[in-house]
């Protein structure tokens, strides 16, 4: 059997490559809206954060949404990115042995 290619994707907050299963995109699209990418099939500029809420604070902390796409982005849009990235932890914990 072939084994199948990983893709692999940058984690902007820790600069560490990760398989794009384990990281959630965000994205900007052409009019400057900036969103989390559930499905990670949105048109637009991406940009990848690990499932790790410590890393998601981190990235509130330094704003580092806003220097990677050129907005200003309030602290709702962070505080719902930990919210996101805590229940995509909580769910990987749950299902892990799943597989």
């Amino acid at each position: 059997m072939k084994r199948r290619k990983i893709p692999m994707r940058k984690d902007i907050v820790t600069g560490e490559m990760a398989p794009k299963k384990e990281l959630v995109r965000v994205v900007r699209d052409k009019e400057g809206n900036v969103s989390i990418d559930e499905t990670g099939k949105k048109s637009g500029r991406g940009a990848y954060v690990s499932i790790d809420v410590d890393v998601a604070k981190k990235a509130k902390q330094n704003k580092t949404f806003n220097e990677v796409f050129s907005v200003e982005l309030d602290d709702q849009f962070y505080d719902d990115l930990i919210s996101y990235v805590d229940h995509k932890q909580a769910r990987k914990e749950l299902f892990k042995n799943d597989r």
